[in-house]
């Protein structure tokens, strides 16, 4: 019963979508640096996301090195998600072949994946960057542990990290706003 109340709660949660986003900055130490190839592999559109752990995603969302680290949580379903995925894209290839990875992790249900998901990542030319995760496998604790303000309760959820400093935006991202929030990491 507890299993079928948990799965309930996390399905309504990412049901929700919010517009407008909201900050939060965290200030840990750094744990770690790398250096990053300048150039990077070129994109692929075949259709190839990996399906990744709740503790896998924590371990993408905890990398602490010299590397700016974008990740939104996004599914298909989601209008706003959609809206803002081409503000990310321009992003990306402005980036091109800087200390930026852009990932984005579907929470699409997971019948959608080789449907939706897969017609997205391939029009897109985003199959490279999506992760796919099955939200059935969250609990309160996953957002507990890895994030200061998300909760599950709505998408799009974009979480950016570089070295100690970290920013979370739940809503909605225009382009200013991400040009922004990106820029403020890259001086």
């Amino acid at each position: 019963m507890k299993k079928i109340i948990l799965s309930t709660l996390v399905l309504i949660a990412l049901t929700g979508c919010k517009k407008e986003g909201q900050r939060t900055d965290d200030t840990t130490p750094p744990a770690d640096s790398a250096a990053v190839a300048q150039n990077p592999e070129p994109e692929s559109t075949a259709y190839s996301s990996p399906e990744a752990s709740p503790e896998k995603v924590s371990q993408i969302l905890a990398k602490n090195n010299d590397t700016l680290y974008v990740t939104n949580f996004f599914a298909t379903w989601c209008g706003p998600c959609m809206r803002e995925i081409p503000h990310f894209k321009d992003k990306m290839q402005e980036l091109q072949g800087k200390p930026v990875k852009f990932t984005f992790i579907s929470l699409d249900d997971k019948s959608e994946w080789n449907g939706a998901v897969k017609k997205f990542a391939e029009e897109n030319n985003l199959a490279a960057h999506i992760v796919l995760l099955d939200g059935q496998k969250l609990d309160p604790n996953f957002f507990k542990n890895n994030f200061k303000q998300w909760d599950g309760g709505s998408i799009p959820f974009t979480h950016i990290r570089k070295g100690d400093k970290t920013d979370e935006t739940l809503g909605m991202m225009s382009e200013d706003l991400l040009d922004s929030k990106i820029n403020s990491f890259l001086k």
